[in-house]
């Protein structure tokens, strides 16, 4: 049985309790890399797959990648980069979480639609994300594409 969070869609969609205790575990505890969420049978918001805290930004678009083109998904990504502060040599780490929504081009307006509307009940169980992102397709997923959109919300 499933117990639900509060935020409830404009689609009527819900998000489970484990949808909010692991984005919790990867952010205050960095239990994991990243977590890929589904909507199950058209009413709620689960997680479908844990990253471990080793898996790289591949392994993340494997898993995307391998679930078809006509499967959408909500991914929560704890992403690692450097960033060079201007007028320094110096490189800083930096970690940021996102939020993506993975809806190709490819799947049926339906699920495209039903994702879309649900999007931000699961926004709003995830408080504190630093960046959302939407992709259609590989390239907009890509590694170099996210790490420019991270970057722009960078200090100089």
């Amino acid at each position: 049985m499933f117990r639900f969070f509060t935020p409830i869609s404009a689609s009527g969609v819900q998000v489970a309790d484990a949808c909010t205790q692991a984005f919790l575990d990867i952010k205050k505890n960095k239990k994991y890399r990243y977590i890929i969420f589904h909507i199950k049978d058209e009413k709620v918001i689960d997680i479908e797959k844990y990253g471990d805290r080793d898996s790289s930004y591949d392994d993340y678009l494997k898993h995307l990648e391998e679930l078809g083109p006509d499967q959408c998904r909500y991914g929560l990504y704890d992403f690692e980069y450097e960033h060079q502060c201007q007028g320094t040599s110096d490189r800083t780490p930096k970690q940021k979480l996102f939020l993506m929504s993975w809806c190709p081009d490819t799947a049926k307006i339906k699920k495209k639609m039903l994702y879309s509307s649900s999007f931000d009940a699961l926004k709003s169980a995830c408080e504190g994300i630093g960046k959302y992102i939407q992709a259609t397709d590989m390239a907009e997923a890509s590694y170099e594409c996210v790490l420019e959109k991270l970057r722009s919300t960078d200090r100089a």
